[in-house]
């Protein structure tokens, strides 16, 4: 087997694995947003769901494929504990505080059900954290940062998750304040 095999293993799974996080984050963005006068498919949420279990899947590869390569040497501390690595201390620590977010969002996402709907639309919340978190670990650590394809597909995917960001606040719809009715 090639010895370079875990490496390219490493990198392909780490853009795969950003690219699913950003097409899930953007589908969380729009599931609520008013896009037509018409109810949304019940597919997009699965899509949603499906792509965040996926990102989780290619993140798992991005890391086993990280301590099997020789080159750099990661060992289970390095991939797991902010700051441990002696290789691109922060970058990498951004990485691992990203793996640990998308961690709790999808484990509190899976129990939704039998959590308060603000603590859960909170810990929801730091997805945008851990987007922003994962892409600045792929500019600051990745090798491919410099390869024109990843910096546009990066410009791309950041520009296009701040424009749905943007819809989304401005077609919010307005829920009526909680609280007694009024006397009339």
């Amino acid at each position: 087997m090639n010895a370079q095999v875990w490496w390219h293993l490493a990198r392909a799974s780490g853009i795969v694995g950003w690219l699913l996080l950003s097409s899930s984050v953007m589908c969380g963005i729009l599931t609520p947003a008013k896009l037509s006068d018409r109810q949304r498919p019940a597919w997009f949420l699965d899509l949603h769901r499906w792509l965040a279990g996926l990102t989780l899947g290619f993140v798992a590869i991005h890391l086993i494929a990280l301590f099997a390569d020789s080159y750099v040497e990661f060992s289970i501390i390095d991939l797991f504990i902010p700051f441990a690595s002696d290789w691109k201390p922060f970058p990498v620590a951004l990485g691992v505080l990203a793996t640990w977010l998308l961690v709790v969002i999808q484990t509190t996402s899976l129990a939704m059900k039998r959590l308060p709907r603000r603590f859960w639309r909170s810990i929801h919340l730091t997805s945008y954290a851990a987007f922003f978190l994962t892409s600045l670990h792929g500019t600051l650590s990745g090798t491919d940062a410099t390869n024109p394809l990843y910096q546009f597909t990066s410009i791309m995917a950041l520009a296009a998750v701040i424009f749905a960001t943007a819809f989304r606040v401005t077609t919010r719809r307005r829920r009526p304040p909680r609280g007694p009715k009024p006397i009339t």
